[in-house]
């Protein structure tokens, strides 16, 4: 009896050790697993910050990007900017985790000592220029001295104005910066409140059509500024799949854009309220096609950096390339 009760605790405790190390080699394996899918691996969601004057509207409005991502159970989600300094505060806040901004308010979130900012492609420059009424007696740079000019702060249009001064020998000191957000400045500019008003399009374009508006400089003679897809640094290198996936949605509207320019104009008239021949106006006018990082781009962002910095504008050197993340080498460069 003694024997047998032996022979059963023997192998009772041979059974407990056996399943001890089963028991240890799943967890071993569960671990090894969850450390190789945190990298190219797929999230719950994607948060996107868009503003009306960007493709990204038409890529939203297309839902190509939910159809590819939907495939790998990633919910997108859509949130809207009138321009760029507020989509990359949230982008800084982690309220979002890719969007498309213009170059100054992109070096403006890269100075935050809490930065979040990764660069992952560009877009051609889209147009930009300081308008005045028809009837302004306003005819040069220089004749902008003492007046009051309405434009985003930390915008595309802020370097926009900062270069344009430049020309004429003038700095922001020499005219009465009027800091409003589109919608604000169309108002101000056409009530009469402001002298000049600094632009991109569709705004632009708008104004032209619209707002018995005259181009006094457009960003054509003034240094180049491109657009960037930007992204939350942490996002974009854990989920990189991620990351080409917007890029090739976004490429593919710039294409198809770019092919069908009357039905895209009519679609996006129908999204933001823009008559459909502005819109018209506005494609006939920009590049397209979503491209990896250049050397020639990135020193053109890096020379915004340096007029932000003598401008007084970012407390510190900026230093582009810190911030660059490459996702997708193998595309085509322009």
């Amino acid at each position: 009896m003694k024997k047998r009760f032996s022979w059963l605790l023997g192998f009772s405790a041979f059974v407990c050790l056996l399943l001890a190390a089963c028991g240890q080699e799943r967890s071993t394996s569960s671990s090894a697993s969850k450390g190789a899918a945190s990298v190219d691996s797929w999230p719950e969601e994607l948060h996107i910050g868009y503003q009306k004057s960007s493709f990204s509207l038409f890529l939203k409005e297309k839902g190509y990007l939910e159809k590819q991502l939907q495939k790998h159970g990633v919910q997108v989600k859509w949130f809207e900017f009138q321009s760029g300094p507020p989509l990359l505060e949230a982008l800084n806040s982690g309220q979002i985790d890719i969007g498309y901004v213009g170059g100054a308010p992109a070096i403006l979130a890269q100075a935050n000592p809490h930065s979040q900012l990764a660069y992952i492609a560009y877009e051609p420059e889209v147009a930009r220029a300081i308008i005045v009424p028809k009837t302004s007696s306003i005819h040069t740079v220089a004749d902008l001295k003492g007046k009051k000019v309405a434009f985003g702060k930390g915008s595309s249009a802020h370097y926009t104005l900062l270069t344009a001064l430049e020309t004429a020998g003038l700095t922001l000191n020499d005219i009465t910066p009027v800091y409003l957000q589109p919608a604000e400045a169309r108002t101000a500019f056409e009530r009469g409140d402001v002298d000049a008003w600094v632009i991109w399009d569709p705004f632009l374009a708008d104004a032209e059509v619209n707002g018995g508006a005259r181009i006094l400089i457009d960003a054509n003679r003034l240094p180049k500024q491109y657009g960037f897809i930007v992204a939350r640094n942490q996002y974009v290198k854990q989920y990189t799949n991620v990351a080409k996936t917007v890029i090739d949605q976004l490429n593919r509207v710039h294409q198809e854009i770019h092919s069908s320019p009357d039905e895209a104009a009519k679609l996006l008239a129908k999204e933001t309220k823009i008559d459909a021949a502005v819109w018209k106006r506005t494609l006939s006018r920009r590049g397209y096609g979503v491209f990896p990082l250049t050397k020639e781009v990135i020193a053109a962002q890096q020379r915004i950096a340096d007029q932000f910095y003598k401008a007084g504008l970012v407390s510190k050197r900026v230093n582009v390339n810190e911030a660059v993340v490459v996702v997708k080498e193998e595309q085509k460069t322009k």
